[in-house]
């Protein structure tokens, strides 16, 4: 048994979306330090651009608004023209909306669900034949979801649509995981805790206060949600298929009070 190469990513290609910061950028730059090629597509050109440049040569900006089918599959040709094969697809772009229940928009219901729900699922269907181009019994294709901790237990906030779209896109994880199966294709998703993002700003501003109320007394860190996504991107995480797996320092699983960590 040689596990040198576990979690190298050497002559692989992947696409994050929502790929120009935060939780997409440090996995796109936690896979192109294993060896990859990565595409990152973004809302925002300029910005996709910028993190390109920033990520060096092996990281190509494809700037998409993936909030609408036709902008999948938009994306979806837009790599096709580049590419003949993708090895992993990670759906990371994604939105939040909190307001309280009696004045809560549909605006802001459709919204998050559209593109924590219904884009990671027609993106993945409108890359289905690149997908299966690179993927063997040997070498399975990679998709991962970014979930939520939010997804899996309530918070005391008010985002109706999130935590209902996180919940969701678990359980879509397993139906999408049971028939790509049968194309080598293998789908799980990563559930992050407190990370400091655009999303989260209370891990970003007062880290510090929301440690506090973490098992493992940190917020996440960089290496954390880059090491997660090497796992199941990699051979290392060749066998791992439908799962979720919760990167929060225990805050779902070994929490004993129960406490919030969200802004």
């Amino acid at each position: 048994m040689d596990t040198s190469k576990l979690f190298s990513l050497e002559g692989r290609v992947a696409l994050v979306t929502g790929g120009s910061r935060n939780i997409g950028k440090w996995i796109a730059q936690g896979f192109i330090a294993q060896g990859a090629k990565v595409y990152i597509s973004s809302r925002k050109a300029d910005v996709c651009f910028a993190t390109a440049h920033e990520l060096g040569p092996n990281c190509i900006a494809l700037p998409q608004d993936v909030s609408t089918v036709g902008g999948c599959r938009d994306l979806a040709a837009a790599f096709s023209e580049l590419e003949p094969k993708l090895d992993i697809l990670v759906n990371n772009a994604g939105a939040a909306w909190g307001e309280a229940f009696e004045t809560f928009p549909e605006s802001g219901w459709d919204k998050v669900m559209d593109l924590n729900v219904k884009s990671p699922f027609f993106l993945t269907q409108a890359l289905h034949g690149v997908l299966k181009a690179a993927a063997s019994a040997e070498r399975p294709g990679k998709v991962i979801n970014i979930t939520s901790i939010d997804g899996q237990r309530l918070n005391p906030w008010e985002t109706y649509s999130y935590q209902a779209s996180k919940s969701a896109l678990i359980f879509l994880t397993k139906r999408m995981a049971a028939r790509l199966i049968t194309d080598h294709i293998n789908v799980t998703s990563i559930a992050p805790g407190a990370f400091p993002s655009d999303m989260n700003k209370a891990a970003r501003d007062h880290g510090d206060g929301v440690a506090k109320r973490i098992p493992a007394g940190r917020i996440g860190r960089e290496e954390d949600m880059a090491a997660a996504a090497i796992y199941l991107a990699s051979r290392a995480g060749d066998y791992v298929v439908g799962e979720t797996l919760t990167v929060d320092g225990g805050m779902v699983n070994a929490n004993i009070g129960g406490e919030s960590i969200d802004p």
